[in-house]
């Protein structure tokens, strides 16, 4: 490909940038978590709190900043974003596994994001999007360097928005964990699965369309 040099520079910023997030948040657990990181949540400060919110978007910014400097068309800006992001988030938690042994499992809760409420689940969730938001954000360039551009079909537009639906719904559900400060409920997966179902047919559709689609 074309962009493969543009791929590993997006991806050494990823990582790098992951490197930068994690030891904010290792700081976090010192103040807040000096036994150790676990549910139920601790209530933070409002300044903290506001702080984190402010943090989060800023960080959503440079991601996305990162793939409209990397790509020429908006496909390709788009691509190098998923690719990114995917990069930067799977890699957070291999920065936090190697300095603070966590997570000691694939399946520890974890608070994965602030803005609107508290998004919650376990590790292998957010990691197995990633992988997915890196694939889909390869296939993507690809497409665009054999066929010469990207035209997405309406069934996998429509297959990437409603799978976004149930993943997003699965991680914001248990409001009692991360509003009322109490141990989380049993994750749905079956609303995950079927979100991944859902992206995996919009990748399979878009692995089949042709230049002429």
């Amino acid at each position: 490909m074309k962009s493969t040099r543009t791929i590993l520079l997006v991806t050494s910023f990823a990582v790098a940038f992951a490197f930068v997030e994690s030891s904010v948040v290792v700081y976090l657990r010192q103040i807040l978590y000096p036994e150790g990181f676990a549910f139920p949540l601790k209530l933070a400060t409002l300044s903290q709190a506001a702080v984190e919110a402010v943090r989060e978007f800023a960080t959503l910014i440079m991601l996305v900043l990162v793939g409209i400097i990397a790509g020429k068309t908006r496909w390709q800006r788009f691509s190098f974003f998923l690719i990114g992001f995917g990069v930067w988030d799977i890699f957070y938690y291999v920065w936090l596994k190697l300095i603070l042994d966590w997570p000691s499992s694939a399946f520890d809760w974890d608070i994965l994001f602030l803005i609107p409420l508290p998004w919650i689940g376990p590790v292998i969730a957010p990691v197995v999007v990633s992988l997915m938001m890196i694939a889909g954000g390869w296939l993507v360039l690809r497409k665009e360097e054999t066929d010469g551009s990207f035209h997405p079909s309406r069934t996998s537009i429509a297959l990437s928005l409603l799978g976004s639906v149930p993943i997003l719904v699965s991680f914001v559900l248990d409001t009692d964990a991360t509003l009322r400060f109490q141990y989380p409920k049993l994750y749905h997966y079956e609303l995950f699965a079927l979100g991944m179902i859902c992206y995996a047919g919009a990748f399979i559709a878009t692995a089949q369309s042709s230049r002429k689609a």
